[in-house]
């Protein structure tokens, strides 16, 4: 599966656009986490628990979009993107969409 944040796949064109898919993924922090996080955040620098649990919910968000676009039947999915949102305190959601479209 091609997946681009470009409205074109280069040196291909488009036969048929599909439709939006979406794949997205609701995470809470984890007090354990969280009391670690919050030791890093008093010092100053990355908090690495944080960044490692957004990194892994990025990319099961992108799984879940490109198994909608297979579904579909999509060679690709153009105009990827990524969105986060805090759905309740300690929950936020990351949303990966984009079009799906056949190849020539």
């Amino acid at each position: 599966m091609i997946v681009t944040m470009a409205e074109t796949v280069p040196n291909r064109e488009i036969a048929e656009v599909l439709g939006i898919v979406r794949g997205n993924v609701v995470r809470a922090r984890f007090f354990g986490r969280d009391f670690v996080a919050g030791l890093r955040n008093f010092v100053g620098g990355e908090v690495n628990e944080y960044s490692k649990l957004l990194a892994e919910s990025r990319e099961q968000a992108l799984d879940r979009m490109t198994a909608h676009a297979t579904s579909m039947g999509a060679d690709a999915v153009i105009s990827m993107r990524f969105t986060s949102a805090a759905i309740m305190e300690g929950t936020s959601e990351i949303l990966a969409y984009g079009t799906a479209v056949r190849l020539v």
